[in-house]
């Protein structure tokens, strides 16, 4: 079988925090242009920027990147990427690296999790990397959601600009913009995720032929990046469109959604779930299998480093 055997020694806290960024980081890398037409499909239509009658822009996962591809150029599907590379190491190395332990302080060291446990394992570590990356998240929504076709002005020229800019026009409080929104998509998000994966992954370790190796892994991602998708995208399309609203825009994050409901429909909360799922299910496999495989790839660099 293609890829690192499991290690004999498990790997340590430092080992999972370092090895969820990075894989993080690569599967961002790999899934960039559909989390960017995911966005300009949730923002279409918003309430102040669309009349009825307007002209749709965007139609479909393919419609909307060839769309962009032909208005802003291939570079606009990237547009965001390295506020969103640090967003990965700063976020995923928290709520996916730091899981285990976590789940472990709450089982008081057993190996044996319900399913309680590991939901407020996957809460605890959601609402934290929320509270580290928000920033973040902020600037690489903006980023993904601004045109760059030749009549439309950016609003940001460079991420560091983006940063200042937030800070300088709504107050350092504009960088946590959408907080509360997103610290509820990522407790969704990472218990969906997480418990998920777990879940299914040791269904097949214990209930069929499978053992704890690449199809395991790519079967049980997939499983959790689907289940995410369905659970997480109303919440995922109102913390979009308040992050990305102007100051005074909205009231509230509730106000957010109740003025998508009344002017859009419930429909709206819907907007963008093909590219969600597409991006959320092939970014699960990538994380999951590269976060797995640089676990026990770091671990068997570390067995076999003799200091001279």
């Amino acid at each position: 079988m293609v890829g690192f055997k499991p290690a004999d020694v498990p790997p340590t806290a430092a080992v999972k925090f370092i090895g969820a960024g990075t894989a993080a980081c690569i599967a961002d890398l790999l899934t960039f242009p559909l989390d960017t037409a995911k966005v300009r499909l949730q923002i279409q239509g918003e309430a102040g920027k669309a009349c009825k009658g307007s002209v749709v822009k965007y139609r479909g996962v393919l419609g909307t990147i060839t769309t962009m591809v032909r208005t802003e150029g291939p570079r606009s599907l990237y547009s965001g990427l390295v506020a969103g590379l640090q967003r990965q190491m700063s976020f995923a190395s928290v709520r996916i690296g730091l899981y285990d332990t976590v789940k472990q302080f709450y089982t008081k060291g057993s190996e044996h999790a319900g399913i309680g446990s590991r939901l407020m394992a996957g809460c605890t570590t959601g609402a934290l990397a929320v509270a580290v990356a928000q920033p973040t998240d902020v600037v690489k929504v903006r980023f993904q959601a601004q045109a760059r076709s030749t009549g439309n002005m950016k609003r940001y020229s460079s991420t560091l600009n983006a940063y200042s800019t937030i800070a300088k026009e709504e107050g350092i409080s504009g960088l946590w913009k959408g907080t509360a929104p997103n610290i509820a998509r990522n407790a969704i998000v990472n218990c969906s995720e997480l418990v998920t994966y777990d879940f299914i992954k040791d269904l097949l370790l214990n209930s069929t032929p499978m053992t704890d190796t690449l199809p395991c892994h790519f079967v049980s991602a997939f499983g959790a990046g689907l289940v995410t998708t369905v659970i997480a995208s109303p919440v995922d399309v109102v913390k979009t469109r308040y992050m990305n609203s102007a100051l005074g825009q909205y009231g509230s994050v509730l106000n957010c959604a109740v003025t998508m409901m009344s002017k859009e429909g419930p429909q709206a909360f819907y907007k963008g779930f093909m590219p969600s799922f597409l991006r959320l299910g092939s970014w699960n496999v990538v994380m999951f299998v590269t976060y797995e495989q640089l676990k026990r790839a770091m671990m068997t660099v570390n067995l076999n480093y003799k200091p001279l």
